[in-house]
């Protein structure tokens, strides 16, 4: 198990000034690897070289983070996640990850009135309709899928997202329905501790279906929550690890002990402070891009958890 980062392939230079053992490649799409690049395959294993050059593993493709089941996104998809397969194959990365995606539709009740937006179970079928070819078509190439289960909606809740695989709940009614074992989660504990979930515990029992982690904290203002609850701006929010509320020695624990077999990610560009935007007017930093000092805080906190553990 490494220490890495979320970034775009293009960047491996600046991965390995900050000391990063591995990367989540982002933005697969826009990168000299994407769909529609006829040259692909040269720079597949041009950045397979300068990556193992650099003592980078790749951990993951991040192939597409949008909605696959919007019929207007669904073609797209298909594509972008087939040809990323393809590519992680060709690489020997093991997993591609992205988001599930929704089946967003709303009916009326009987009396009329404001739409009423069906619950997500309704449609595991065609989230299970859609995903289960290109699983079959992943199995095919040694590769797995990973889903995210962000929620994309506000105040870090699972209202008006657009995943299917928010909650947990959701997670065991896809698992269940779902043929094929190479599907499987993109962790995330700040997701979880935005829900109240103990993100320790889902670890333990999710541990198998983790194939890919982001390493992201989250802090809850519980002042602020006790004021206005939760559906309030401030009163959930992303930090850096190390900056949250996450337990990392347990989170770490938790993962070896259930036989992880990937690296640890640092996603740090939601946290309120520490992400990658120039600091305010009125900062004596006036100017400065603070994600750098967040990736240390980071790093400097998870790498001894999983020294030797590679």
């Amino acid at each position: 198990m490494r220490v890495g980062m979320l970034s775009r392939i293009d960047e491996l230079a600046h991965v390995a000034k900050l000391e990063m053992g591995s990367v989540a490649w982002m933005r697969f799409s826009d990168s000299v690897c994407g769909p529609g690049k006829t040259d692909w395959l040269t720079k597949a294993r041009e950045l397979k070289a300068e990556a193992t050059s650099s003592g980078i593993r790749i951990s993951a493709i991040g192939a597409l983070y949008a909605n696959p089941l919007d019929a207007d996104q669904s073609d797209t998809a298909i594509a972008t996640f087939r040809h990323a397969i393809v590519v992680a194959s060709e690489m020997g990365i093991r997993t591609v990850a992205g988001f599930p995606g929704a089946v967003i539709h709303t009916s009326r009740n009987e009396r009329g009135g404001n739409p009423i937006y069906e619950p997500f179970e309704n449609f595991i079928p065609n989230l299970v309709a859609f995903w289960e070819p290109i699983g079959r078509f992943a199995a095919d190439h040694g590769c797995r899928i990973a889903f995210e289960h962000c929620p994309q909606g506000v105040y870090h809740l699972p209202l008006m997202g657009y995943n299917m695989l928010a909650q947990p709940a959701m997670w065991d009614r896809f698992f269940d329905a779902v043929r094929g074992d190479n599907f499987g989660l993109e962790f995330d504990p700040s997701h979880l501790i935005c829900q109240f979930i103990d993100p320790v515990e889902t670890i333990h029992r999710y541990g198998s279906r983790i194939f890919h982690f982001h390493a992201k904290d989250a802090f809850i203002n519980h002042p602020l929550l006790r004021r206005y609850g939760i559906c309030h701006p401030g009163v959930a929010e992303h930090r850096f690890p190390g900056l949250g509320q996450s337990n990392w020695a347990e989170i770490v624990h938790a993962l070896i002990r259930t036989g992880y077999d990937s690296d640890l990610n640092i996603e740090g560009w939601h946290d309120p402070v520490y992400r990658d935007h120039p600091t305010d007017e009125n900062s004596p930093m006036k100017g400065q891009k603070m994600e750098v000092t967040g990736l240390r805080i980071a790093r400097n906190l998870l790498a001894p958890l999983v020294a030797g553990t590679e």
